[in-house]
């Protein structure tokens, strides 16, 4: 009797050895497949992190020094092996490389799109996406040496550009009896269109006007016109006040100066303000990860260098539901 409980006692004891070694076999097996897991998604994390290829933008001459800083940024703290190329054929041109069959993924534009590209993108199947970047003050610069022209109606403006005013002295009699000489950016420009639509409100522009494809070219000549008098973004302004006056604008409660502090759309100068834009090719970008991490990348960063490139922020909740739009493309 003593024995066969003995023998008993034995069998009970091997069977809990061997029930042991199975558990301790199944959480190595549950501790490996953990651990490939972990190595597996930390790859997976490392890959998303580390991106490569290529992101072309082209677009607004305006929108340019914006998405320049922002490119340069992202190419030297987060990808940087990621090329972004910036480009300035203009808001019009670069919708025309935009919307193409191997397009560019980005159009910097300082106008929203028009009804007809919206229809040319659904003709080509290209889903686009408007990203809201910054806000605009549309500037009135004049030569250093003018210190009649410092402060003008919105209606003078207009007038000038109107071609109804031939000479200083026709817009005030205490001025200058000398030529008004007018200057701006082309028809590729958006700033073009936006002064064009928006501020003489669709009536052509004086026949004499001279039209710049390039800004820094504007720059020049209104620096070396003692009578000129031309419009641009605010940021080729503010980073070339050594070289032209901008002019304070008069929209009915006295004359308001464009700076960060004014330029936002119901600032002082909402009359002048103007947001501008990047859209995005919604098929690139799910297509190529480099183009939507790019995209996100702007809209997480554009506020915080848009003051050093001639910008006033848009509000933070814009960009931050932009944000979430973007990433819910991943």
């Amino acid at each position: 009797m003593k024995f066969k409980k003995y023998l008993m006692f034995l069998v009970v004891a091997a069977l809990a050895v061997v029930l042991v070694a199975c558990g301790d076999s199944e959480e190595d097996n549950k501790s490996g497949d953990n651990a490939s897991e972990n190595t597996d998604n930390g790859s997976e994390d490392k890959a998303s992190e580390e991106l490569e290829g290529s992101v072309v933008i082209d677009g607004s001459g305006t929108v340019f020094p914006l998405m320049s800083k922002l490119a340069e940024n992202y190419m030297l703290d987060e990808q940087p092996n990621v090329s972004v190329e910036v480009s300035r054929a203009g808001t019009s041109a670069g919708f025309e490389k935009f919307l193409q069959e191997n397009g560019t993924d980005f159009n910097d534009a300082s106008r929203l799109i028009k009804d007809e590209e919206k229809s040319k993108a659904e003709e080509l199947g290209i889903e686009v996406k408007e990203l809201k970047v910054a806000l605009d003050g549309l500037t009135i610069v004049t030569h250093p040496d003018n210190d009649w022209a410092t402060e003008l109606t919105t209606d003078q403006v207009k007038g000038i550009f109107l071609g109804e005013y031939t000479n200083w002295s026709d817009v005030n009699a205490d001025w200058p009896n000398e030529k008004i000489q007018t200057y701006g950016p082309n028809e590729n420009h958006g700033t073009y269109e936006f002064f064009y639509e928006n501020i003489l409100e669709e009536q052509d522009l004086v026949s004499d006007i001279n039209l710049q494809q390039d800004y820094s070219t504007l720059v020049t000549l209104v620096s070396e016109d003692t009578n000129a008098i031309g419009f641009f973004g605010f940021g080729y302004y503010d980073s070339n006040k050594e070289k032209v006056n901008a002019v304070g604008i008069d929209f009915g409660e006295g004359a308001v100066i464009p700076s960060l502090d004014t330029i936002a759309e119901d600032g002082d100068y909402a009359g002048f303000t103007r947001p501008v834009f990047t859209y995005l090719n919604v098929n690139n970008a799910k297509d190529k990860a480099q183009v939507l991490d790019y995209a996100i990348y702007v809209m997480e960063n554009a506020n915080n260098v848009a003051g050093e490139t001639g910008f006033a922020p848009i509000p933070e909740e814009e960009a931050s539901s932009l944000v979430e739009e973007l990433k819910g493309l991943q």
